[in-house]
């Protein structure tokens, strides 16, 4: 199973994906807290549907399939991949379990960003 998931997450892009990641390439989370959702295309069916209600953040959501190297530069293994940012540095992570589903909830993560804003007082 690892080596099919490796063959999906780092061969697809490179036999012409055409999805393009929803942003732009220079972004790097610099400002702010910022949640992000890692996820490919072939994936998408498990995408993480209740992203938009987290509140206190700004949410962006990245097709690793369509730009590997985000997958290098974050270190992403499994998707989704949610990865709380704190003005540029990673916080928090949750990763999908082995049927590339996330199983953390809404609350958890937005448990995670609350957390983190109480930290900053």
């Amino acid at each position: 199973m690892k080596k099919f998931l490796f063959i999906l997450l780092f061969f697809i892009p490179l036999l012409g994906a055409s999805q393009s990641a929803l942003m732009e390439e220079d972004t790097d989370f610099p400002d702010g807290l910022h949640v992000v959702e890692f996820n490919a295309s072939f994936n998408k069916a498990n995408e993480v549907k209740w992203l938009s209600k987290l509140s206190d953040c700004k949410i962006d959501r990245i097709d690793i399939a369509a730009d590997s190297r985000w997958a290098g530069e974050y270190k992403i293994v499994v998707v989704p991949t949610l990865v709380i940012f704190n003005e540029g540095e990673e916080v928090k992570r949750f990763q999908a379990n082995i049927m590339m589903t996330m199983e953390a909830t809404k609350n958890q993560v937005q448990d995670a960003i609350d957390e983190i804003i109480m930290e900053a007082f």
